[in-house]
């Protein structure tokens, strides 16, 4: 599971094992199909997942489906992005933001993961 270059689908009953256990830092996008921004933050998503693949897991939790976890973790809005590493959340981004800032986000987050940088600019 270390280098999927593709956003996951996370069920409740899957969350901890993909999510809190995951061996690689993880951004969880709670969501939902009728969200306008959602819609809008998702082909970001799908770029990041691909360009940090083996770095980070971009994981998906539709939230009309499975909402346990994301009352767990007291999301409001949506989408909500939760920045996971090693089972703590360290970040949590409300809203959809533009690409550049998410990207600044993402090399923040896997810099203090101790992760990497940058990555290919394909």
């Amino acid at each position: 599971m270390d280098s999927i270059a593709e956003p996951v689908h996370v069920t409740d009953a899957a969350f901890e094992k993909t999510v809190l256990q995951a061996p690689l830092p993880t951004i969880v996008d709670f969501w939902a199909p009728w969200c306008g921004p959602c819609r809008m933050v998702a082909p970001i998503l799908d770029k990041i997942a691909k360009d940090y693949s083996g770095q980070l897991l971009v994981a998906k939790v539709n939230t009309d489906e499975n909402p346990s976890w994301a009352q767990k973790f007291g999301v409001q809005g949506i989408p909500t992005m939760l920045f996971v590493s090693q089972g703590k959340v360290v970040h949590q981004q409300v809203g959809a933001v533009p690409e550049p800032y998410l990207r600044d986000m993402v090399d923040e987050f896997l810099r203090t993961a101790g992760v990497l940088s940058k990555p290919d600019k394909n």
